[in-house]
């Protein structure tokens, strides 16, 4: 991650938008995406022939009621890397992309690219939970497992293994969030809590109130790795 994180030392504020209606990218996870539309098409061909940075962010609701124009989007997005690429017939493109940090949409800028670009600030975690504090929330992952995922699933393993990880809290929390099915607009507000002993409890409290019924449970476990998002 420290390799990733060396990609934003000259980063200069401004963000490559990649909106999306049922997407969340969080830091230290892996998103593939298969770009098509000709305005992301350009985008992707900037970012690869540049830093490689792209900050997907959540379309709001009633986007879609919009025909034309900017669809207005989340205040608050993951900036990613891409980190695999793989050009297509037709020039579309199969994307790889790691997230790096949270950034916070400032205003966007004028271009005259056909994709959307916005200064940004680059977010940090505030706060941390003490030792016993984080074996506290663990514990309480672990216990929430179950209700989400179906006995014997591969993926169960997986998430034992970051529980038994040196994986901090923050982090910790974040790839519980991408990777089980919360509804995006729980994601969004997971994504936009700075605070980790906040994002922490939410987290927990939105794992016992929103557990999938168990024909659910099994189609996330089957999908995991997660599909591709279309643009």
């Amino acid at each position: 991650m420290s390799d990733d994180l060396s990609a934003l030392a000259g980063f200069d504020g401004s963000a490559r938008l990649f909106p999306l209606p049922n997407l969340v990218l969080f830091p230290y996870v892996i998103q593939p995406l298969h770009i098509f539309e000709p305005c992301y098409r350009q985008m992707t061909a900037d970012a690869l022939a540049g830093d490689r940075l792209i900050a997907p962010v959540l379309l709001r609701p009633g986007w879609q009621e919009m025909s034309e124009g900017r669809p207005p989007v989340h205040a608050v997005a993951c900036l990613g890397k891409i980190v695999a690429d793989q050009r297509l017939d037709g020039g579309l493109y199969n994307l790889l992309v790691r997230g790096l940090r949270r950034v916070r949409l400032l205003h966007e800028l004028p271009t005259d690219r056909a994709y959307r670009m916005a200064r940004v600030e680059l977010l940090n975690d505030v706060g941390a939970l003490t030792p016993d504090e984080a074996a506290v929330l663990r514990g309480q992952l672990g216990e929430q497992l179950p209700r989400w995922l179906p006995p014997g699933a591969a993926l169960m393993e997986q998430f034992r293994k970051l529980l038994d990880s040196d994986l901090h809290a923050g982090a910790l929390c974040d790839v519980f969030a991408f990777a089980l099915p919360l509804e995006v607009a729980l994601k969004q507000q997971l994504l936009e809590e700075l605070d980790v002993s906040e994002r922490a409890r939410r987290l927990v409290e939105m794992l016992r109130e929103h557990a999938p019924i168990a024909e659910a449970a099994v189609e996330h476990a089957r999908k995991f790795p997660p599909d591709f998002s279309e643009n």
